[in-house]
């Protein structure tokens, strides 16, 4: 090992009094902190002339431990599609799911419900049916756009039709008026 040429610097040496030292800085930096600490912090901004209440934002429902009225028997119901939006007007998201029988075999039909946040805040419940399973209709899209649910049934035109092979698409819109939900066609029914 070669020496080094430098003398050796007393600094370089650690002895108990450098630990001593470093330790009271440390307790100092600490206790003055302490003292100098910030306002606490509000979630809620200073009033102005021009202050608002902050809107309350709710969560729409989810569709989790929901019982639709879908009859099942054997296997699950099966939510494949579901929209969000206010449909009503009073501030609150619904949420709109379009359900099926989780069949092993083919398509089943779907049904298009309209779920709220029931009354202890944690289950869902259905309030409306926009299409029922029995009319045999196929959901190929869904949205919530201005209040209004948008949707897209492919269906049947008459009992005849093999239920693989669909023959109607039709488009459909329904808006909330009147305590309902009213159901118009925007662009009118025709052959696939």
């Amino acid at each position: 090992m070669q020496q080094s040429a430098l003398p050796e610097l007393a600094h370089t040496h650690t002895r108990p009094i450098h630990w001593v030292a470093t330790a009271a800085a440390l307790a100092g930096v600490v206790a003055l902190s302490s003292l100098l600490q910030p306002k606490p912090a509000t979630a809620a901004q200073a009033a102005g002339p021009e202050a608002k209440p902050a809107p309350v934002t709710t969560a729409a429902p989810a569709t989790t431990g929901v019982d639709f009225p879908l009859e099942c028997g054997p296997v699950q119901a099966l939510v494949v599609k579901k929209a969000s939006g206010d449909l009503d007007g009073d501030g609150a998201p619904e949420t709109v799911a379009v359900v099926h029988c989780d069949a092993p075999m083919g398509t089943p039909p779907d049904g298009v419900y309209v779920l709220t946040q029931g009354a202890d805040g944690t289950h869902a419940r259905v309030v409306a049916t926009l299409v029922d399973p029995k009319a045999r209709n196929t959901v190929t899209s869904l949205s919530v756009t201005d209040g209004a649910v948008l949707a897209t049934l492919l269906g049947y035109s008459t009992a005849d039709v093999p239920s693989c092979c669909p023959d109607v698409k039709d488009s459909a819109k329904w808006q909330w008026k009147d305590d309902r939900f009213i159901r118009s066609t925007p662009a009118g029914a025709h052959s696939v």
